[in-house]
């Protein structure tokens, strides 16, 4: 059963998360660049949305949110205006820094703890600061997050802080052996945390096929699979006990079809793209991750978390805008979905970030969600 904008009513009160509260007044960016405000649009008269932007002050993506002390905190990527062309290599999508966010409840005012790690503190980063995640493990919080090194190759790097709001400290150098993009940490229920991540296109994952980098051209689809193959796989790995490193040789992750089969890189509408999440309800482990260019988040469910992951289906139908980003989270009884679009702006690089209300169903299913519909005339 899908979770339809007709249902809003019924959500709003359930969640309290939706126009109401989101029209919040959060700190704003401390960070000179343009605001959200000065730029936006509106597609009022044409597309109806589920929920509104929780930051409107500024630009925000890819929100990676958990509950630490009691609060939620939400870990995104900084959108800021970009003169590059936008391409399939995600060139547009210049991040510098990173803030954090929080909240005492899901609806509570969202507060901006302002600028807690820049792409100019990270001593191997050079560029793109994109999309975030972070972890904790004692009394110590754990920021992951990729970038490109001087040579234009995307690693995994981590940064250190005594509060989940930080500041970050980074380490000197990039978790050794990373690559690509997109990092998620997963805490399972006996405390070993698992590090996810990976992307294809501008993530560069489809370079990394012999195990090392290997361009063959400056296109964005070079050395990607045949159609007929297996689609290139996630990647995952125990971290270390200092939270520091990856603990194990990086695995691939199989996601297969109800049949067992793997999925093919020729199927765009179940193949792995980017945006890996990992969350647990029982003994199911869910998988989630965005297709790409067919925009939807879909899942799929395994007994353990290396995998395999069996296709299950689609969480998050597209959202406005080319990108489609998310993580899951339980508040108290409630499970939410943060994700974004470009309803601000209208610019596929320049998003805001937005959440909503998540159900399993008995079956273990999860019931898909509409974020927006155009309205007729």
């Amino acid at each position: 059963m899908n979770l339809h904008l007709n249902r809003l009513v019924t959500a709003v009160t359930l969640g309290g998360i939706f126009c109401v509260f989101l029209q919040c007044n959060p700190k704003k960016a401390e960070e000179s660049t343009t605001s959200a405000e000065s730029i936006k649009t509106s597609d009022t008269d044409t597309i109806r949305y589920l929920s509104e932007p929780l930051i409107t002050d500024h630009f925000t993506a890819d929100p990676s949110a958990h509950v630490f002390d009691g609060k939620i905190y939400i870990y995104p990527s900084h959108d800021i205006p970009s003169e590059a062309q936008e391409d399939d290599t995600g060139a547009q999508y210049d991040m510098k820094d990173y803030h954090v966010y929080s909240m005492d409840s899901p609806n509570g005012t969202v507060k901006d703890h302002g600028e807690v790690l820049h792409v100019s503190d990270v001593p191997w980063a050079a560029q793109q600061m994109w999309a975030p995640d972070a972890a904790q493990k004692g009394d110590k919080y754990y920021l992951y997050f990729p970038a490109k090194d001087n040579e234009g190759i995307f690693r995994l790097g981590v940064a250190v802080a005594d509060h989940p709001a930080g500041p970050f400290k980074p380490q000197a150098d990039p978790i050794k052996g990373s690559f690509s993009m997109d990092p998620a940490v997963f805490e399972d229920s006996d405390g070993q945390h698992y590090i996810y991540w990976g992307g294809i296109w501008g993530g560069q994952l489809q370079k990394w096929r012999t195990g090392k980098y290997l361009s063959t051209g400056h296109s964005p689809f070079a050395d990607e699979p045949a159609d007929n193959e297996p689609a290139i796989a996630p990647q995952v790995a125990k971290l270390s006990g200092d939270m520091l490193e990856f603990g194990e040789k990086p695995r691939d992750i199989l996601i297969v079809d109800q049949q067992g089969d793997p999925i093919k890189a020729g199927d765009h509408d179940r193949r792995f793209f980017e945006a890996a999440w990992v969350h647990k309800l029982g003994d199911t482990y869910y998988f989630s991750y965005s297709t790409g260019d067919t925009h939807t988040i879909s899942y799929a469910t395994g007994d353990n978390p290396y995998g395999p992951f069996t296709y299950q289906g689609i969480i998050l139908e597209p959202v406005q805008g080319w990108t489609n980003h998310h993580s899951i989270v339980k508040v108290d009884n409630q499970w939410y979905i943060f994700y974004h679009d470009t309803q601000i702006s209208g610019k596929n690089y320049l998003r805001n970030i937005k959440m909503a209300p998540l159900t399993h169903n008995a079956d273990g299913s999860i019931q898909t969600i509409t974020p927006m519909e155009e309205l007729k005339n």
